[in-house]
């Protein structure tokens, strides 16, 4: 070989290598870049385990910038193959190497569940479902799972009542089963350890104090009239009263709305106009400030009461049934006026706007 061709072989080696070089680098780069990928900083859902053209299509989705050929080149340097399923909060700016093994191992984030009180079971398994990856009806089949029951030792119809309002951190992949058992946990630490004695004292179940509280939550809007309203109903079932509580009768016609005459002659287990003592078990989910008002009640001699003729949403409290007729009609005339306040003033806008 001339000493041209050698020299001409050698400089076309060095371009190679250089230029190879050159794209490792840049690629070696790109794979260490807090710029590999840009997002608006959202939330990336991996419903199921994805390989890596199943997660590119998701990154898509969720309006992730990359070049996928480095992405390509990326996994394969790091051998990401498969993804697990998760919640996970995207980064405005992140390199290959952070997302993709964040991902690779299931490193998701956590997020606040709020769970909310007052409602009766199908509305909390309705609104609970669509905060996790689980439907409505996988957590329904667990809350009515006789074996799953047995093993935590709850009645169906008491375990809504031990799903406690609050916010918890979880994981957007928690199983029914799992949400279920943490709830009871917390739950456990809430009510049973710290009011037990409480309950003991008062001559009632831990569950019995809840079924109270869960009428007292649907009854009252505010919270500084629970515990006068909780010591209403005491002075009925420790005068062998019946309870006579509304909600138990909307919970037997399973609506929420205006009650009339024919409403209160259900038969049913939970209408306490029928029965005496409470019913089986709660009729929601109560706010810790309904239990601790069943369990600490206000006292008087109230035995009566309806809502308070001006809107206010507390109610007037009386010890005499004469009184609570009088009450009762300025309520039903307060009633009657608005609705027809309200038809008036739809007849005047629908005349506007013919």
């Amino acid at each position: 070989m001339s000493d041209k061709k050698a020299v001409e072989l050698t400089i076309a080696i060095a371009v190679l290598l250089v230029s190879f070089m050159m794209v490792f680098m840049s690629r070696y780069v790109r794979l260490e870049s807090h710029t590999a990928f840009t997002s608006d900083g959202g939330l990336l859902f991996l419903h199921e385990n994805v390989d890596l053209p199943g997660l590119i299509t998701q990154l898509r989705e969720a309006n992730v910038d990359f070049d996928d050929a480095h992405l390509y080149w990326a996994a394969d340097i790091k051998q990401w193959s498969s993804f697990r399923a998760g919640r996970y909060v995207l980064p405005m700016n992140s390199n290959y190497d952070a997302l993709l093994s964040k991902l690779a191992r299931g490193e998701q984030d956590p997020f606040m569940a709020r769970i909310v009180g007052g409602q009766d079971v199908n509305s909390f398994i309705a609104r609970t479902a669509r905060l996790f990856r689980f439907s409505e009806d996988d957590l329904r089949q667990t809350m009515t799972d006789t074996i799953f029951l047995a093993d935590i030792e709850i009645p169906e119809h008491i375990l809504i009542g031990r799903m406690l309002p609050n916010t918890y951190e979880m994981f957007w992949t928690t199983t029914p089963e799992q949400f279920v058992r943490r709830m009871l946990r917390e739950f456990d630490v809430a009510v049973t350890q710290r009011y037990s004695e409480r309950a003991a004292e008062l001559g009632i179940s831990i569950d019995e104090a809840v079924t109270l509280g869960s009428i007292i939550e649907w009854e009252v809007r505010h919270v500084d009239e629970k515990r006068k309203v909780s010591g209403l109903y005491w002075n009925r079932l420790n005068n062998r009263w019946r309870l006579q509580a509304d909600p138990t009768v909307a919970h037997a016609l399973g609506e929420r709305r205006r009650l009339f005459n024919r409403d209160y002659r259900i038969d049913h287990p939970y209408n306490t106009y029928r029965i005496f003592g409470l019913p089986p078990g709660p009729i929601n989910n109560p706010r810790l400030t309904s239990v601790t008002a069943a369990l600490y009640p206000e006292q008087h001699n109230y035995f009566f009461m309806v809502a308070s003729a001006d809107g206010s949403g507390y109610h007037t409290f009386t010890t005499r049934y004469e009184d609570h007729r009088r009450e009762s009609r300025r309520w039903s005339n307060w009633l009657t006026e608005q609705t027809r306040i309200r038809e008036a003033r739809e007849r005047e806008e629908l005349q506007q706007g013919s």
